[in-house]
């Protein structure tokens, strides 16, 4: 990985609710061969799955009586006031943000101001991420749509690095999720597909502020997902899950389709992999939310 120390994105500090503190040691003896994730798998999800009335606060109840030990919020726009007070009366850890515009105003457009608000959006979102005590802030890169490889490449990395001073102040990784956006894989291609492109173009910011917020389900179309995740290796800073058919080719419930959870939690555990599993699937209440949080006990085998 260039010149980068591998540990080093991963090696955050949670200073809220006692939450995990990794560190070297604890890295490399999570490579020492147990491949069990207990106590390795934080459970979070995105707030727009909480479907219920009520306060931010009572979202957050919710959350964390669902099992859940942190929830990811939407930046730029968050009421940093509102969020410190939930977070005060509740103890949930927000642990991290969506770019809520990356979709909209992209690193990889071709206009110049469209690539400059790309860049406002993401410094306000770390700001923003850095405010309420999270640690992450998950970044689609931008669309395939807008050019060839090499010119989104070109300009996506030079978009973002320009967020790194930032991001390496405050200590807010820029997460990089792989999704269905025709780059750095092919999208018209078949299911042996390898990270490769990804590992290049993360390595290419040569910074432990960058680094991938792996989405589990999102390329199981493409690719062997253990198989990506040791490829990925220290570039993985966070998690993302859902489940995904092949046969059927649609996405699913966590644990429904056709993902090896097995040899996930395998390639985890070879990793050594610690910290934040983000759910990214259809909410709902109360029930719905511990159903979430039992299947993701499930695939990571952490309960029973």
């Amino acid at each position: 990985m260039s010149n980068i120390n591998p540990l080093s994105r991963r090696l955050f500090v949670q200073g809220t609710a006692g939450l995990v503190a990794t560190s070297p040691l604890r890295t490399f003896a999570a490579r020492s061969g147990n491949a069990s994730l207990q106590g390795r798998i934080y459970k979070t999800l995105k707030i727009g799955m909480v479907s219920m009335p009520g306060s931010l606060t009572d979202k957050f109840r919710a959350v964390k009586a669902a099992g859940f030990a942190g929830i990811e919020l939407n930046a730029p726009g968050m009421d940093v006031k509102e969020t410190r007070q939930a977070i005060a009366e509740t103890g949930l850890v927000v642990d991290g943000t969506v770019c809520e515009s990356h979709w909209r105003i992209r690193h990889t457009s071709p206009d110049d101001a469209e690539r400059a608000q790309a860049l406002k959006d993401l410094k306000t979102a770390i700001r923003e991420t850095h405010a309420v005590g999270g640690h992450t802030v998950l970044l689609v890169v931008g669309k395939g749509v807008d050019g060839s490889e090499e010119e989104i490449w070109k300009r996506s990395i030079e978009n973002i690095s320009k967020a790194i001073p930032l991001a390496a102040k405050l200590g807010i990784y820029i997460a990089v999720e792989n999704v269905w956006n025709q780059f750095l894989y092919d999208h018209d291609g078949g299911s042996d597909q390898t990270a490769g492109q990804f590992v290049k173009y993360v390595d290419q910011f040569n910074s432990p502020w960058v680094g991938m917020q792996f989405d589990i389900g999102n390329h199981w179309k493409y690719g062997n997902t253990g198989d990506w995740i040791r490829q990925l290796d220290q570039r993985i800073v966070k998690l993302d899950l859902k489940g995904f058919s092949r046969e059927r080719n649609k996405f699913s419930k966590i644990g429904e389709g056709d993902i090896d959870w097995a040899d996930v939690r395998r390639a985890l555990g070879e990793i050594g992999f610690v910290g934040w599993a983000a759910a990214e699937v259809k909410g709902g209440g109360p029930e719905r939310l511990q159903e979430i949080s039992a299947n993701m006990d499930r695939v990571f085998g952490l309960s029973g």
